[in-house]
């Protein structure tokens, strides 16, 4: 009897060492360990979403990382900034856990919290708007040599139409629709900013879309390189048609934003938003970084970071949720009653 009480005991305290190692090792690490957490556990190493190399999410991510953690003074804080497909995939994989931080337009976001479109179906109740950085313009490039007018003109062309996982390809394929081309009656490319100024530029593809903050760099670049860029615009009943049926606004990209920009471009705009997991992202750790972002955006070299301002916080974010720790510091700061 005495031997089988023994054996009992080893037995039982062999098992509680086996579940409190399990316990531990579930309490630790980032985000990108295992294909990511479940979403639930709160973090201080994060990673953020950006976009592709040559768009404005990718450049601006990194240096919003360097900000966050050269200003925010928390025990095992950091942020390592991603490239990825830009705002879908941002989005879920944040509600995945996959990401804790993510740049994204606020089309794609209402669309996540209406469950339309991507997320039809889809919760995506951890994300939370962090605050609006800048707006966005959908820019239809291509070059004078190719003969291309309008948009009309890009039947049967070959068209970079934007990464997968970026909002850019379902603003090209709504605007290709207005102007009744459909997928079939061209060839697209789903290519980065970068890589699809390459493919323009040795004359593989004929045009391509990017949802960018103008004025974009890889658009001036180029420019300096061809000589020869042209801007499509998006107008009359087509024009009326996307903003119609979608969450973007008309919008002029003014003579001047680029300077060899000589006509005005006519087309539609969204607002870039930088997101935050409610679940992973602490309110006090969000609140520091809101406040180090509204508070310190001028320390960045990117040009749009002048248009990160507090008067311009949760512009087209209205109506989306916001992370509690944002709408603390927003709350504070009198940005919001």
């Amino acid at each position: 009897m005495k031997k089988y009480s023994w054996l009992m005991f080893v037995l039982l305290f062999t098992v509680s060492l086996f579940l409190s190692a399990c316990g531990e090792s579930g309490t630790s690490g980032s985000a990108g360990e295992d294909g990511g957490s479940d979403g639930g556990e709160e973090m201080t190493n994060l990673t953020m979403g950006t976009g592709s190399v040559g768009g404005v999410y990718y450049p601006l991510g990194g240096e919003m990382a360097n900000l966050f953690t050269d200003n925010i003074d928390v025990e095992g804080f950091d942020v390592s900034s991603v490239e990825s497909g830009a705002s879908v995939e941002n989005i879920a994989k944040i509600q995945s856990g996959d990401f804790q931080l993510g740049i994204a337009q606020n089309t794609t976001m209402i669309n996540a919290v209406e469950g339309m479109g991507e997320f039809e179906g889809k919760d995506v109740g951890n994300v939370g708007v962090i605050g609006s950085l800048y707006p966005e313009a959908l820019q239809v490039v291509t070059l004078d040599s190719t003969g291309i007018e309008s948009i009309e003109d890009l039947k049967g062309k070959k068209v970079a139409v934007g990464p997968p996982g970026g909002a850019t390809r379902e603003a090209a394929e709504m605007v290709l629709s207005a102007y009744g081309i459909e997928e079939g009656d061209y060839e697209a490319f789903e290519e980065g900013f970068g890589d699809a100024k390459s493919k323009l530029q040795n004359n593989t593809i004929d045009a391509s879309f990017a949802v960018v903050g103008v004025p974009s760099s890889t658009t001036d670049e180029l420019e300096a390189a061809t000589g020869e860029v042209k801007f499509l615009n998006i107008e009359g009943d087509a024009l009326d048609e996307v903003v119609a049926n979608s969450q973007y606004e008309a919008y002029t990209v003014e003579p001047g934003t680029y300077e060899w920009q000589e006509e005005p471009v006519e087309t539609i705009t969204a607002l870039a938003l930088l997101l935050g997991s409610t679940s992973q992202v602490s309110e006090d750790l969000a609140y520091e970084m809101t406040k180090t972002l509204y508070e310190n955006a001028g320390d960045m070299s990117i040009a749009q970071a002048k248009l990160i301002t507090q008067d311009s916080a949760l512009t087209g974010a209205q109506d989306l949720p916001l992370h509690p720790g944002a709408e603390k510091y927003f709350k504070e700061a009198g940005i919001l009653e």
